[in-house]
């Protein structure tokens, strides 16, 4: 696990520019580091790196290079199919110096090219420059584990794994996208292929950039092209049953490979527990189990780690969050983003990270169970909004929704019932855009026309075309929008940050396109049935856990910022309500945006999501601006 970083120019380069950005990357990859400089007559390749030494800790040293010198690689991440791939490689007679995963991607693509990439099961992104053919080739992992950020200006392409990395070679500060900044409020994250910044663009999840370097001209291709949604599975649920056992068993045992020692987080939901299961049931001694409570009891759920813990026998670490403990983090958590990113778990998701790098190196995690096997409750309600919308004329859909306003209006950060029933009836919609009103966790359509100076535009039609969505009915298109969208956008980007800013390697074992390829031939009512959610992962394991502890329902990985918004953080947030400085941005309407932040901070009305998203962008945009 590491940083990488790269740039092609038609100017000299040395190595203080790469070093340079090696050096604000240095918490992903504390243990080494690396450089590459080149240059001739017409341009400059220069590709550093940052390691955290995880695989081959003695001989994994980068950037790696062919026998003669003319292909050069850096890479972030872990194969955990290499020593698969290394064994075929070795078959063919080709032999290595070390047993690094870094090496066999380099073999792999002097054997087999671009073709190779497809064979690679991990979480990755690398470039490697081969100077036969004058080209760059930068690759990032089927799901976007791990982050890749590029532009081009002047003739150059820089690329690295995180925004302040490029930041530090620019002249002067882009733009703000009008795109990135609306899929921010909507959203509060920004998903792949926008950031924050008018022309430094996210690298999208499995693919590769090719650029040529004598015409300076970028090509993106897919890395896996077969769409496995088209397949469907003809075999009984309880032969899937087993199989799913046995992928995500296999899929532990493979992520679990590291010559540094090695834990799992464990919340006491479905995904982290059977994870953990997985993990001490592969391996021979004790294993490290994390967990983090709250003070604040309605979001604390350490009693179910105790149990998980207690029936797998593991070495149990548990640590409280208190707000002295989140405000003496906050900023260096939030700026380590480089960008707006508004998912309040990432304070928790840093000091449990940070805690657990004082013990284990790696961590394996639950993140994408209910993306890959349907354990959202969204999931089930988008087939509500196909009911309601049958029988409810739009007419009293809008007298109802006014009738709710005052009768569902809450006065605290209390996400429960009341806070469901608005949310889904502010997302009911008559033309096919329910399931984008139901992830838009920020602002929704009507508001963020009360929001901005400037209307916004069609928010998500990028995506409709991209994931070629005419209408979002099934259960695999709604998983499909949050594998591209909110798995990569939001979750991934929260554990990669917070976890790298510890300097801890995070491993999402459900994060394995075999069983993604696998649980979309599923018919959807092995996922979610008679409204049980990721119901065939459940029955697969229910029999290891006591009886129905994996239908407990799970309140989230949330902290109460609405209280904090009220208390600790209330003198900075009215700060940037401030009439001159609002107006100054020329961003927001000023009345609408002062009335939701003052209603919320008075207990009038509720509105932690919003406020929350728009003090988080303050803060981003008061530390660039």
């Amino acid at each position: 696990m590491c940083g990488i970083n790269g740039i092609v120019s038609v100017n000299a380069l040395n190595f203080d520019a790469i070093n340079e950005m090696n050096n604000k990357i240095i918490h992903r990859g504390p243990d080494d580091d690396g450089v590459f400089v080149d240059a001739n007559d017409d341009f400059s390749v220069t590709m550093g790196m940052r390691r955290l030494s995880i695989i081959d800790l003695s001989n994994g040293k980068q950037p790696m290079y062919s026998e003669d010198k003319n292909v050069i690689i850096v890479f972030n991440g872990e194969i955990y199919n290499y020593k698969i791939l290394k064994a075929n490689l070795e078959a063919d007679s080709i032999n290595f110096k070390t047993n690094s995963d870094t090496e066999v991607i380099l073999r792999m693509y002097l054997a087999y090219g671009t073709e190779s990439f497809s064979q690679i099961d991990g979480m990755y992104a690398f470039s490697i420059y081969d100077k036969r053919t004058n080209k760059i080739y930068i690759a990032r992992d089927f799901f976007g584990e791990k982050p890749l950020y590029y532009t081009q200006l002047n003739g150059s392409i820089i690329w690295s794994s995180e925004l302040k990395s490029i930041k530090s070679q620019l002249n002067r500060l882009p733009q703000i996208s009008r795109k990135g900044l609306e899929l921010y409020f909507a959203l509060t994250y920004i998903p792949a292929p926008y950031t924050i910044y008018d022309g430094i663009l996210k690298l999208e999840p499995n693919n590769f950039i090719e650029y040529c370097i004598s015409e300076k001209e970028i090509s993106i291709h897919r890395i896996h092209k077969q769409d496995s949604s088209k397949v469907n599975y003809n075999g009984t649920f309880d032969n899937a049953k087993k199989e799913t056992e046995l992928l995500i068993q296999e899929s532990v045992q493979s992520r679990s490979i590291s010559d540094v020692p090695i834990g799992t987080f464990l919340s006491g939901g479905v995904d982290s527990s059977i994870i953990s299961h997985c993990l001490a049931k592969d391996v021979e001694q004790k294993i490290n189990t994390f967990s983090i409570g709250f003070e604040k009891k309605s979001f604390d759920e350490t009693d179910k780690s105790r149990v998980v813990a207690k029936l797998i026998n593991s070495n149990h670490h548990e640590f409280i969050v208190n707000e002295k403990s989140v405000f003496s983090n906050i900023d260096d958590i939030l700026e380590n983003f480089d960008e707006p990113f508004a998912d309040a778990s990432a304070l928790p998701t840093f000091l449990v990270s940070q805690k657990t790098s004082q013990h284990v190196k790696v961590a394996l995690t639950g993140d994408g169970g209910d993306e890959v096997f349907g354990g959202y409750n969204k999931y089930h309600i988008n087939g509500i909004n196909k009911t309601y919308t049958k029988f409810i004329p739009e007419g009293g859909h809008t007298l109802f929704k006014k009738i709710g306003a005052s009768l569902l209006k809450t006065k605290d950060d209390n996400r429960g019932i009341k806070f469901k029933i608005k949310k889904t009836l502010d997302a009911i919609d008559y033309n096919n855009k329910f399931y984008w009103n139901i992830i838009s966790l920020g602002f929704n359509e009507r508001e963020m026309v009360q929001l901005f100076v400037n209307s916004p535009s069609n928010i998500f039609e990028y995506y409709n075309k991209h994931l070629n969505l005419k209408k979002t009915d099934t259960l695999r298109d709604l998983r499909l929008i949050d594998k591209h969208i909110s798995l990569e956008g939001d979750m991934l980007v929260k554990v990669d940050r917070t976890s790298m800013l510890s300097s801890l390697e995070c491993r999402a074992p459900f994060l394995n396109k075999k069983i993604w390829d696998f649980s979309n031939t599923l018919p959807d009512n092995f996922l979610i049935h008679k409204g049980a959610k990721k119901y065939i992962l459940k029955e697969a394991f229910k029999d290891v856990f006591p009886k129905n502890f994996l239908e407990s329902s799970k309140q989230g990985f949330g902290v109460p910022v609405g209280d904090w918004l009220r208390a600790s953080l209330k003198d900075e947030l009215i700060g940037y309500i401030d009439k001159e400085y609002v107006l100054k941005q020329d961003l927001f309407n000023y009345d609408y945006i002062a009335r939701v932040v003052k209603n919320h901070v008075l207990g009038i009305e509720d509105s932690t999501f919003k406020v929350w998203t728009y003090y988080c962008f303050q803060k981003w945009y008061r530390k660039n601006y």
